[in-house]
Parts: C-alpha cells; structure tokens; sequence
C-alpha cells in the first residue's frame, strides 16, 4: 500500500520513510504543503502521514482541501501537545495523530491500524436503522435516502452503532470496536469523531441520533421518524 508522507524536517522523512519501507508500505515524500495536494491527487496514497507545523500552507489547511474531494485516511504529526490543536485536527477530518517526539515503530503500528480498519474486508450486507442505512461495500450512508460523506473513521463508529441499536456502548467498547483493543486512542479523540458524526447527520436532517447517556456512554436513538 502506498503512503504520503509529508513533513518539511528531511532528517524525520529519511527515518519515518525507512520505518514505512521496512514495514512493506510504498513511501511517497512532500516536504510542503502544496507538493502534498499535487502528490494527494496524483498518487492515489492509501493513507496520509501528515505534519501540522508546515511553511506557508499548514498541514490543517491540507487535510482541509483534501477533505472537499476524498476521505483517505490521515495522521497527523505534530509537535504541539495543545488540546485545542489536536481537536481541530480531528474535527478537519483526520482519522488519528502522533505526537512529537515518536517512534518510528509507534507511527508504523498506527499505519497499521488505520489501514487495517479502513481497507480490510468490509460487509457486503446493507445495514438499515430507521431512517439511515449504512452500506459497507460501497462506504455509503444515507439517511432519508440522501448520502452523508462520512469519513472511515466515522463510518466505523457509526456503523458499530446502527449494528447494535439497543446497546449502549462504553468508550473502551467503542475504541476498541473503531481502532483496535490494542489502541492508545484517548477518549477527547473518539468525542471528536463523535461530534464530526453528530454534526453530519445533523445537517442532513437528523441532530438527535446519537445520544450520549452520561456514566454509562453512547447508543443510537430509534429514528424511525
């Protein structure tokens, strides 16, 4: 599989690059933000590796403009430990993010996951709740049969949702449905993702799917109206 990894240090795409290499990933480099989006659409990437702390056009504005034309998984690294960053991220539309200093074998290992999750084997049954119906085949949602742009990650967590609509769903049950038992995912990234989801089916015509029953954790409301 093919990955684009863009950072503007050549000391840290020489490692990280070599790490991917060894862990059996094709390696395409960007040292800015502009050779990202030419090498995003030309090169199809798998998945993005993506610095926040770019010259001239950020890593933010990045994962922006590639999100107006395609879902392909994206992490990101930064170097900035500032909640308010990392969340911004994730509600842009990136699917995890690494923080500086790493190792490489952590960063491969997160690859991994996000690969493993959003290109394996999916379902080919259409799973239906009331008025959203989720085919995993395709990676389509629909709700009133009108499409809602999901991201992998959102498609998961939602799809683990609509699978068991009568369960409420702890955190840990959800990260380790979406990202893995294995996961260091925290809980500020999957309420990111979950405020992306909520704020999607909200614009398409639904604000109440998803309810957040408090010491207990998360389930799908019936929506059949």
């Amino acid at each position: 599989m093919k990955i684009l990894l863009v950072d503007d240090d050549p000391g840290l795409r020489d490692l990280v690059g070599l790490a991917l290499e060894r862990a059996g990933f094709r390696v395409v480099t960007a040292s800015d933000g502009q050779i990202a989006l030419t090498h995003a659409a030309r090169e199809t990437p798998d998945l993005i590796v993506l610095d926040i702390g770019l010259p001239e056009l950020d890593g933010f504005e990045v994962c922006r403009r590639i999100r107006t034309r395609s879902e392909v998984p994206i992490l990101f690294l930064t170097a900035r430990d500032d909640e308010i960053d990392l969340i911004l991220g994730l509600e842009m539309g990136a699917d995890d993010y690494v923080t500086k200093p790493f190792s490489p074998r952590e960063l491969v290992a997160r690859v991994r996951a996000i690969l493993k999750r959003t290109s394996g084997p999916r379902p080919t049954f259409v799973m239906s709740h009331g008025r959203i119906t989720l085919d995993p085949g395709a990676h389509t949602c629909r709700l009133d049969g009108q499409s809602v742009p999901l991201t992998a990650t959102e498609f998961t967590l939602l799809a683990a949702l609509v699978e068991r609509p009568s369960q409420i769903h702890s955190r840990a049950q959800l990260i380790g449905t979406v990202w893995g038992t294995s996961s260091q995912v925290s809980d500020r990234t999957l309420d990111s993702h979950l405020r992306n989801l909520r704020g999607k089916l909200a614009q398409a015509g639904c604000a109440n799917a998803i309810e957040t029953v408090h010491g207990v954790g998360i389930r799908i409301q019936d929506i059949t109206a």
